[in-house]
């Protein structure tokens, strides 16, 4: 039997490998470091929002 100890790794700096991060824009995907002063200043500045699931959520018809 396992005991319920936190296991935990650590990479040294040149272990670790990029992570290249692509995102959505114009209607196509693009990596963010592809992009240029302005459009990376805009990424940074966007808001990210995750969308909370509604339980027992009723939706009301009307009569017509």
């Amino acid at each position: 039997m396992q005991d319920n100890k936190e296991i935990r790794i650590e990479l040294m700096t040149e272990e670790r490998t990029p992570c290249e991060v692509w995102t959505r824009v114009m209607g196509y995907h693009r990596p963010v470091s592809a992009f240029n002063h302005g459009k990376r200043a805009e990424h940074e500045e966007r808001c990210y929002f995750s969308e909370q699931p509604q339980i027992n959520r009723r939706v009301t018809q009307l009569a017509a």
